[in-house]
């Protein structure tokens, strides 16, 4: 079996898989129908684009139809950054200023109307078998390029955001969990671009044997394989991802920026460390800036800009080291000499071995462990 017969199969294969598991996505009982469904809809997309490897086996498309199935792939980049942003905001809805996303594909239908679309059967047949030699080709090639790298620059801008916004806001682990996956899932999307940028290099630039194109793609179609099943499971055995934060929420500088205020009062961050010191708000495992704000009587906003701004530290942070001082003071000691790290982290607020050791190293330069045999 040759690899150009190999590609038809495994192509057909994973086809087959996307659609099946775009159907279960969509009729799936779930509180994030939206994210479910881009997610689906950029499955079936990607099979669309993916189908040209063996569909020509079973039918013969128009030459416009089959001009449609190549520019569809404009689709892919959109759907998924805004399959992101409905899973890092809570409460992210579809607008009609999201229209915007469809302009690509506009601009490469209307670059392809003059020689193609407003042409007869036989000059469109003519072009399509010449499509990649073609100006157009070219000019959108280039042009695809562009915009997926502004939609790779967008996606790391909010994931970057996101992270900032959780630090600022968040101490529970699991608020944390949704930001990891969300990274994960650029990762495994910036690996899918720099090898479709390979493979398309070696095509178009490079002096490279048709055999060896073949078995990279043969590569990248198993990678997309494994990425979407990755991507697919993931969303489905761990709903607990998708908890989002509040698309109006925002960071304390952006709130600061919009203030009258340019002063905090000396009074308030007394206050803030009295309550800290006295009251002990951190030994809440998920205490938010929210919580602290509802507990203390300061308004959510200012209190955000008062320690991310003020006091110079993230959220996060700030209750960290208070939990560490804690922790610190409870192995010094003697009469707690019996307690084991475990049981200490979980005590002063960290709900995690590996986040607890992770913030005393930070704030102590040593472990727990360490920390209480150098006493």
């Amino acid at each position: 079996m040759d690899n150009s017969s190999v590609i038809s199969i495994v192509s057909f294969i994973i086809v087959l898989l996307f659609v099946l598991l775009s159907i279960f996505l969509l009729s799936v009982k779930t509180t994030k129908k939206l994210s479910n469904q881009l997610l689906a809809s950029f499955l079936i997309i990607t099979a669309i684009d993916i189908s040209v490897f063996f569909y020509h086996n079973f039918i013969a498309l128009p030459p416009s139809i089959e001009m449609l199935r190549i520019q569809i792939s404009n689709f892919k980049d959109p759907l998924l950054f805004l399959y992101i942003l409905s899973i890092i905001y809570s409460d992210f809805k579809l607008k009609w200023i999201h229209l915007v996303h469809v302009i690509p594909w506009l601009v490469c239908i209307i670059i392809l109307t003059p020689n193609f679309f407003l042409r007869s059967y036989e000059t469109q047949s003519l072009f399509l078998s010449n499509f990649n030699e073609t100006k157009e080709a070219r000019i959108i090639d280039v042009f695809s390029k562009i915009i997926e790298i502004v939609y790779i620059v967008a996606e790391l801008y909010y994931i970057i955001r996101y992270r900032k916004l959780l630090l600022e806001n968040y101490t529970g682990k699991e608020a944390f969990d949704n930001y990891r996956w969300v990274k994960q899932l650029i990762i495994f999307i910036l690996i899918g671009q720099l090898l479709t940028f390979i493979k398309g290099y070696m095509r178009d630039y490079g002096s490279v044997n048709v055999d060896i194109i073949n078995i990279f793609r043969i590569i990248l179609l198993g990678f997309g394989l494994f990425f979407s099943f990755w991507l697919v499971f993931k969303a489905l055995l761990s709903p607990k991802l998708f908890r989002g934060i509040n698309v109006e929420l925002q960071l304390s500088k952006e709130m600061l920026s919009k203030s009258d205020e340019n002063t905090i009062k000396n009074d308030q961050i007394k206050q803030l460390k009295s309550y800290m010191g006295t009251e002990e708000p951190f030994l809440e495992p998920s205490l938010t800036v929210k919580s602290l704000s509802e507990q203390i009587d300061i308004a959510h906003r200012d209190l955000s800009i008062l320690i991310n701004q003020e006091l110079g530290q993230h959220f996060f942070d700030f209750v960290n080291s208070y939990r560490i001082e804690k922790a610190k003071s409870i192995l010094k000691d003697p009469s707690k000499k019996k307690y084991t790290v475990l049981e200490i982290l979980y005590e002063v607020g960290f709900n995690s071995k590996s986040s607890f050791n992770t913030a005393f190293k930070k704030h102590t330069g040593k472990t727990p462990t360490a920390f209480r045999k150098a006493l």
